[in-house]
């Protein structure tokens, strides 16, 4: 299966265009503040989630996968912040959340398999 046609990329695409789609509202000051952070970050998810996927090794998919997570956190802890600074309407950001945390959970299931996967092996 090609990275495109899973959920997961999917979904971490999504996250990326709802980003850039509210960074509009930034002050134009923070074009090169918060508005180049967030959106590398939100870029950063579906990016990393392609790249492991077509690693070779189980240790490099894992570690771009963590990568990804890493880079989830990141958007959603920006987007706190610019909720906290009145930037972002909290009802504009829901469908984002909700994204992050789907993405989230599915990112989490992938690295505890793969994590599994290698103890049996490991241990085989």
């Amino acid at each position: 299966m090609h990275y495109r046609e899973t959920i997961l990329w999917q979904k971490a695409m999504r996250i990326a265009r709802e980003v850039y789609g509210l960074t509009p509202r930034l002050p134009r000051e923070e074009t090169y503040g918060m508005r180049a952070q967030i959106t590398r970050a939100a870029v950063s998810i579906p990016s990393n989630v392609a790249e492991g996927w077509t690693r070779d090794t189980a240790r490099d998919k894992a570690r771009f996968l963590a990568i990804a997570q890493g880079s989830l956190a990141e958007t959603e802890t920006l987007l706190t912040l610019c909720e906290d600074l009145g930037w972002f309407p909290t009802p504009e950001t829901q469908n984002l959340r909700g994204l992050l945390d789907e993405v989230s959970r599915i990112l989490t299931v992938m690295r505890r398999r793969r994590r599994e996967e290698g103890l049996k092996k490991g241990r085989g």
